[in-house]
């Protein structure tokens, strides 16, 4: 069952609510800019990168620098966070605006995520840095093992970019090349092309997705990732 920190009161609530709050309610209300989640969020970031780097250092006493670094960056993802966001009903509590709810911002990762990150500074700011930490221990760092044993598929596009640089030292080049799908919940097609040639074709419900899925195709093609 996934520990949800939102049952965990918060002494001062204001914080809470401030987390909740997305920029475009905050312009839509004429309020301050400083009355949204924000600051908060720039808090919670250097938090969440401090528990989840403390939590891996100990679970992987025998990892160097670079292999944590890299670990880290894809559990601190959007799509993770707000994965993880959406478990708890925290995409359910945002506060957005009329515009912004009607374009579907209330499925949008980075909405989500950066609200998530907003929540983890609100409690640390609480002192209850604790029940962060609880919460990723519980349902952030075991994503690890998986990330660890395929990370190439996880980071396919450095690894098709040092590939390529290393025969070449030219770049693939990704291009859009359709969108579909609700406004809210779009899919993206992307070609990856190395030398002129279309070495795979990705689907995402983001650019970064789809771009992840091209690359890691086309290294299942070239021989350098094992499917």
């Amino acid at each position: 069952m996934v520990f949800n920190l939102l049952d965990i009161k918060c002494s001062e609530e204001h914080l809470l609510k401030l987390a909740f709050t997305h920029p475009s309610y905050t312009k839509e209300q004429d309020l301050s800019s400083l009355e949204n989640y924000e600051r908060l969020e720039f808090l919670g970031d250097a938090v969440l990168k401090l528990v989840s780097s403390k939590l891996l250092y100990k679970k992987y006493a025998d990892f160097d620098e670079g292999e944590l670094s890299k670990i880290r960056s894809i559990l601190v993802s959007d799509a993770i966070l707000a994965d993880l966001a959406r478990k708890i009903g925290l995409d359910k509590k945002m506060i957005l605006g009329e515009g912004e709810e009607h374009t579907g911002g209330r499925e949008r990762e980075s909405n989500i995520a950066c609200t998530m990150e907003a929540v983890f500074g609100a409690y640390f700011l609480d002192g209850k840095i604790e029940y962060v930490e609880k919460f990723l221990d519980e349902n952030l760092i075991p994503l690890s093992d998986e990330i660890e044993e395929h990370f190439a598929k996880y980071n396919a596009k450095a690894v098709l970019q040092e590939y390529t640089q290393q025969e070449t030292k030219e770049l693939p080049i990704y291009n859009t090349i359709d969108v579909s799908g609700p406004n809210h919940k779009p899919v993206f097609k992307i070609e990856v092309i190395y030398r002129g040639k279309t070495l795979a074709i990705g689907e995402g419900h983001s650019k970064k997705e789809a771009q992840q899925d091209a690359a890691y195709k086309a290294c299942v093609k070239l021989g350098i990732i094992e499917q």
